[in-house]
Formats: structure tokens, sequence, C-alpha cells
């Protein structure tokens, strides 16, 4: 009980800080702090959300649509490389280093490149997507499987099981408290990164309604479009968390 008020509480105070900088934000626009063109305020872009709600939906949709074919087929890419680096140890060896470089280039210049290569389409967005989501959820799996109990393996291989009954009785339980920090990440990652691709041109897309938007000096449905973004995001990542209750039961039971 004492724990459930403390998660209360937490929440309240997060959504009085977030109240307060509204609060503070909206006092220096009404009075003429900070000008209108530079920064619309909060009553502004609540009124462009509302006026622009059924356009801002559309674009959000195929922001999904590509966010969720790049998160997919990024997590399958990654679960399948972890498994062979922690496998494979030359496997490791030599992609390790290619990962952690990946990492070094910057996403907004892979982005040309890939529009080049593929055109204006869903292609290039979704790859980008799954160059953003990849790095989190193998390193996070991979060391997972690495950190796994020798002597709960040397138990199993003393009772005669194999590697596939070793991996998923013991490598894979193991493994999912850092598993699931990574893909979290990589949710929130996922929709940001549609919105970056499309930021180089397309058809439809938050990006691209951005993008119209900060033409037109629009700015109040640009910071609409921002606010829409970081809410399909803490969507997304809610729902990474209730994927992980379903996953791991026995960390719930163990936190009662």
């Amino acid at each position: 009980m004492k724990k459930r008020f403390q998660n209360i509480t937490n929440k309240l105070f997060s959504l009085a800080g977030i109240g307060l900088l509204l609060l503070v934000w909206q006092l220096m626009c009404s009075f003429g702090i900070i000008a209108d063109y530079l920064l619309p305020s909060p009553l502004k872009v609540a009124k462009a959300f509302a006026k622009s709600f059924g356009e801002l939906m559309q674009h959000a949709k195929t922001s999904l649509l590509e966010s969720f074919f790049g998160l997919t087929i990024g997590l399958i890419l990654a679960c399948v490389l972890a498994v062979a680096m922690d496998r494979f140890n030359i496997i490791h060896r030599m992609v390790y280093p290619l990962l952690v470089i990946s990492q070094a280039v910057p996403v907004v210049a892979i982005a040309p490149l890939l529009v080049l290569w593929g055109g204006y389409g869903i292609a290039p967005k979704v790859v980008l997507i799954i160059i953003v989501c990849f790095f989190p959820i193998v390193i996070g799996l991979l060391d997972g499987l690495r950190s796994a109990d020798k002597d709960q393996i040397n138990l199993l291989r003393a009772m005669g099981a194999n590697r596939w009954q070793i991996f998923w009785h013991i490598k894979l339980p193991g493994a999912l408290p850092s598993f699931f920090p990574g893909f979290k990440v990589s949710v929130s990652f996922s929709i940001v990164g549609a919105v970056i691709a499309e930021w180089l041109g397309g058809n439809s897309g938050l990006g691209v309604y951005m993008t119209r938007v900060r033409k037109s000096y629009s700015y109040d449905k640009m910071f609409a479009v921002i606010f829409l973004v970081v809410a399909i995001s803490l969507i997304l990542v809610w729902l990474a968390g209730l994927l992980e209750k379903l996953c791991m039961p026995w960390k719930n039971k163990k936190r009662t």
C-alpha cells in the first residue's frame, strides 16, 4: 500500500512539473516576454492541434506504419545477430566493432544517401528506422545472453540438456531484463526516426507535414506536431512496458 501511494505521488509530482512548465510558458507569451512568431503559446498550439486534428491523424498513420515496419524488421535482425554473436565468438569479434562504429555516423548524414538510393517512397524511411532501432536492441540482448549464470548452464549440461534447451530455459529468460530497456529505447526512437526520414521528402507523414507548416511559418502547427510525436512516443513506451510485464511475470511477483 505504501509503495502504491509512493507511485501515485511520483506521478502527481511529474504532472505538476509539466503543468508548471506550461503555465510559465503561457504567461511569458501572454505578457509579451516572448514573441508569438518565435514561440507560440500553449493555448495557440492546442487550438492548432484541434483545428488540424484530422489532417494530423492521417499523417500520423503513415509515420506509425513506417515505424512499425522498421521496428519489426530491426527487432528480428537484432535478435538473430545477438544470438549469433553469443553462439559464435568469431562473429562477435568481427561484428561488435562495426556496431560501435555505426553509432558514430550521424543519422542525418545517412538519410540523404538513403533517399538518393531508394527514392521518396517508404523503403528508405524504413531502412533509416532499422538503423536507428537496431543498436540498442542487439547490445541489450547480447549483454543479457552473455551474462547467463555459468553454474546453471553447467547444471543443465550435466543433466543432458542440449544447446536449445539451455538457451530456452536459462539464457533467454536471463536476457530479458537486459533486452527490454534497449527495446523501450528503440520503440521511442522508431517514431522519431520516421519523422527525421520524412523531413527529406515524401507525400505524407508527420515529418512531411512539419516541413510544410515550417515553410509557411505556421509554428503553432509545428509545435502541435512535436507534442503529438512526444505523446506517441510515450504511448509506445508504455505499451512496451506492458509487454515486459507479460513476458516477465516473475519480476512482478518478486516485487510483490
